[in-house]
């Protein structure tokens, strides 16, 4: 099955297929020095010496210089463009903002996103986000969005807060924002799972807290306990009492009317 190249195909192979005849022609020609080579030598003097219809000047420096002295005979001139020629017009995409044909940009090629550099709003529109927060304002995996078809598209960049951290992958957020649509199927959704996900980590914290202050108080009145009791009396306590106001109990010693207030885990 026979495949139609693009004109950027062709214009790369011709512009290999030049360099390469040129890289050929430069190894067949000798060097002037060499007396024994097939390509005759003529010396004028002492300092200039003829070669296949060019003059070359010994600069006594180990080079020698080229005098133009006119076109070399049976020989093409051939010049190499070494700047990959931009793509044709009928190729070329179109920008998404102001709709106009480009060839190249750095949101294309980075980010396979159809803007050119004129239209590239790096504060808001076109702004980029790091993985981490892209992660946790979106709540996406990691299969979202290194699995999911299309992958998205990042850049590497070093931490500017310490360049002995590791590198950050940043992503288009518009990009991200699209995936997180697909994810979730709306904003609605989306916003609904934040609140209930920041009010479980609230109502976690607060547990956390008050368990520990709880656990600190009790550790508090023990050691209170042991401090205000004497080697010589044991206390004998009686039933005990609950307070609800306080959430704790109390128990009153028999012999010495001590008085203690405990919580119960």
């Amino acid at each position: 099955m026979s495949v139609e190249l693009t004109e950027y195909q062709k214009e790369k192979i011709e512009k290999n297929r030049l360099k390469a005849l040129q890289l050929r022609k430069s190894k067949i020609v000798a060097h002037p020095y060499f007396k024994d080579s097939p390509c005759a030598v003529e010396c004028l003097d002492k300092n200039i010496i003829r070669f296949e219809g060019s003059k070359f000047v010994d600069s006594g420096g180990g080079f020698l210089i080229e005098e133009k002295t006119g076109e070399i005979e049976n020989e093409e001139i051939v010049n190499i463009v070494e700047d990959i020629p931009p793509l044709s017009i009928p190729d070329q995409p179109t920008c998404e903002e102001c709709k106009q044909k480009f060839g190249d940009s750095f949101l294309l090629k980075s980010f396979d996103y159809n803007v050119c550099d004129g239209c590239r709003d790096n504060e808001e529109k076109h702004c980029l986000i790091t993985r981490t927060d892209a992660k946790n304002e979106f709540l996406l995996k990691d299969c979202d969005l290194d699995k999911r078809e299309p992958i998205l598209k990042f850049i590497v960049r070093k931490n500017p807060h310490n360049v002995r951290w590791g590198e950050m992958k940043l992503y288009l957020r518009k990009q991200i924002e699209a995936r997180a649509l697909e994810v979730w199927g709306s904003e609605e959704q989306l916003e609904k799972e934040l609140e209930l996900r920041e009010e479980k980590r609230i109502l976690a914290k607060t547990k956390k807290y008050n368990k520990n202050m709880k656990a600190l108080r009790m550790n508090v009145r023990s050691s209170l306990f042991n401090k205000t009791t004497s080697a010589s009396h044991e206390h004998d306590f009686g039933p005990e009492t609950y307070n609800e106001d306080e959430d704790n109990y109390s128990h009153t010693c028999k012999t010495c009317q001590y008085e203690e207030t405990f919580e119960k885990m």
